[in-house]
């Protein structure tokens, strides 16, 4: 009877470790207030502070565009808040819709791309995430639900710009998981395209990856323990919606970035997406950066993959079908 009491007593003990290693996980990553932007900023591995002078001077220019606060309720009644810039035509043909990554705020994160958009005659929005920024929520949704989300934005688009608006949908981190997941729902004919940079697949194969890697630790049992917990009190389940299998419905076209130094969200993540992708791809490796880094790197390589993309998929004035993509640059493309 000894030895089946101690048995006894350490399987107590295990047990409480684990509920209490899921508890500790849980909290700090996937509610809100718990979830610091430093946290994920160090965890990330980019160094950020060479970027801040570039962000300063585009700050200056965007803010000082036309823009406004607006507001929607979620399909689970949430007060979802976005950055609108108009642009300069009262009916824009073409808007943008950028979505941020973990712990982010949309305005913030979109400084500097934003730049980009807005001197190319886009209208745009930016969307702060459930749990994130002046949109309310206490469950980070991690795509899972955001994509939901999306498709409500998206609307709300069509909306304000009117029926013949041509809609791309860019995603950073979080964002690009959130976009990717949002392909395999049933869109609008207005969205032309996707731009997905540094995507993951799922919550949960992005925090394995996380605590395998970058921690060295099991993922056994704070991500199951996690899952368990989400389904309850976020309502959805870790891997309930994955990227790479959403693609599979995909048939939006697609353009992939990453950076080859990721080591948040690894780059063979991207890769496995992108091979699962049912609609026309294409694809754009940038050496040498790190998360969500890759504008920033390379921003010749990314614009001018971006100005092609956003030419070929939101020009429907030259007769060409977004079905016939296929057969020009986008067969299985790499940029």
């Amino acid at each position: 009877m000894g030895v089946l009491k101690k048995l006894a007593a350490a399987a107590g003990l295990l047990a409480a470790a684990g509920v209490g290693e899921t508890l500790y996980f849980y909290n700090r990553t996937m509610k809100r207030g718990n979830a610091k932007t430093e946290r994920t900023t160090k965890m990330s591995g980019t160094d950020w502070e060479k970027y801040f002078p570039l962000m300063e001077e585009r700050k200056g220019y965007v803010l000082a565009q036309s823009h406004r606060d607006v507001y929607l309720t979620s399909f689970d009644g949430l007060k979802l808040h976005a950055t609108y810039f108009p642009g300069t035509a009262p009916f824009p043909k073409k808007a943008v819709i950028c979505f941020h990554g973990y712990t982010g705020e949309g305005l913030s994160n979109h400084i500097a791309i934003a730049d980009y958009f807005l001197k190319r005659g886009y209208a745009m929005l930016m969307p702060d995430a459930r749990a994130h920024g002046g949109s309310e929520g206490e469950y980070i949704g991690f795509g899972c639900l955001d994509r939901k989300d999306a498709l409500a934005w998206i609307n709300w688009m069509i909306g304000e710009c009117g029926e013949h608006v041509n809609i791309l949908l860019h995603g950073t981190s979080m964002g690009g998981a959130t976009v990717l997941m949002t392909s395999g729902l049933e869109l609008p004919a207005n969205v032309k395209g996707i731009v997905s940079d540094c995507g993951f697949t799922s919550p949960r194969e992005v925090f394995t990856h996380v605590l395998n890697h970058m921690y060295h630790l099991p993922a056994f049992p704070a991500i199951q323990g996690a899952d368990l917990l989400n389904r309850k009190l976020a309502g959805y389940g870790m891997d309930e919606c994955n990227a790479k299998y959403e693609v599979r419905k995909a048939k939006v076209p697609i353009l992939f970035i990453h950076g080859s130094a990721d080591t948040f969200v690894p780059c063979s993540m991207c890769h496995e997406i992108y091979d699962n992708c049912a609609s026309p791809k294409r694809r754009l490796i940038i050496e040498g950066a790190a998360h969500a880094e890759s504008y920033y790197k390379d921003m010749a390589a990314y614009e001018k993959a971006l100005t092609e993309f956003a030419e070929e998929v939101m020009d429907t004035e030259n007769g060409e079908a977004d079905g016939d993509l296929e057969s020009r640059n986008m067969r299985e493309g790499s940029v």
